[in-house]
């Protein structure tokens, strides 16, 4: 797709997906997919008709492409027919497709705790500690500054994350100390005149701006491999197995909700079928 095609349409449409309050993340998503269609169809998506979609769609289904990349896709050009083209006529010709459902992986807490202990570094162990201890989002762990820490309260305050939502949750005694031990360790040379409630937990590479989710995704397949753990896991993992140990000691599923900051209870109801001390608790019953 060439500049002066795309430059208007791409103008507007993000003009339209900040009037709608669309993250940088989804808004980088809907432009993506409306190249696709553009690079497709090797002309501005405004041109595209009915007999258009319908191709676009048997095309990403003949390709290799994912279900769930093809539905994010779909989603963006929706977007551009729907709101930014005013073409209710060919939104209504995309169509999704419901995506598989997996269990997702959790870790026992003998393998959480192994992992945690080989963690490479203070700053490696406290990250990795506040992803499973507080059930947060690796985006959340490198966003967190001084603020919103609690420590008289003991919870962590998480702000605008995803779905525009704040939301508390607890913190235990244990990382409280871990995070003072950090603190002492922590280098200050590139925030020392950045007002201390302001400044980040986990400051990066960059001056003023927060240590990276790759860098901490980096730090945690190293501590995965350092504790001999060989199954084929993400850091998202200690999200789950957060949710799914507190199911197993009793806790209200509608607490683990709040904490987790879903929506729909439906999402964390997730965690009941992999909590595999509670299926391994059934009694079995009788074959003969």
């Amino acid at each position: 797709m060439t500049t002066e095609a795309i430059t208007p349409l791409h103008q507007r449409m993000i003009e339209d997906m900040i009037a709608r309050k669309l993250g940088p993340a989804s808004q980088r998503s809907h432009v993506y997919s409306c190249e696709r269609l553009a690079a497709f169809l090797k002309c501005s998506p405004d041109t595209a008709t009915a007999e258009d979609i319908r191709r676009f769609q048997l095309h990403l289904a003949e390709t290799t492409t994912s279900i769930c990349n093809r539905n994010r896709i779909m989603t963006g050009v929706r977007f551009l027919f729907r709101v930014t083209l005013r073409r209710l006529d060919l939104a209504a010709e995309i169509y999704h497709l419901r995506e598989p459902q997996k269990i997702p992986q959790v870790l026992s807490p003998d393998e959480t705790r192994r992992l945690l202990a080989v963690a490479s570094s203070l700053k490696a162990r406290v990250m990795l500690s506040l992803t499973y201890g507080c059930g947060l989002r690796v985006g959340e762990v490198v966003r967190l500054k001084v603020k919103h820490i609690d420590s008289a309260q003991r919870i962590i305050r998480v702000e605008q994350s995803k779905g525009h939502k704040d939301r508390n949750v607890m913190l235990s005694p244990e990382l409280l100390d871990l995070l003072r031990q950090w603190w002492r360790e922590r280098p200050s040379r590139h925030d020392a005149a950045t007002p201390l409630q302001e400044r980040w937990l986990f400051p990066g590479k960059r001056p003023g701006k927060p240590m990276t989710t790759r860098q901490l995704m980096r730090l945690f397949h190293e501590a995965v491999d350092a504790a001999g753990i060989r199954k084929n896991i993400t850091l998202h993992v200690l999200r789950h197995s957060f949710a799914t140990h507190l199911l197993e000691r009793g806790t209200d599923i509608r607490i683990i909700q709040a904490l987790l900051g879903h929506a729909k209870l439906d999402a964390t109801a997730r965690s009941t079928r992999v909590a595999t001390g509670m299926i391994a608790s059934i009694e079995a019953l009788p074959t003969s």
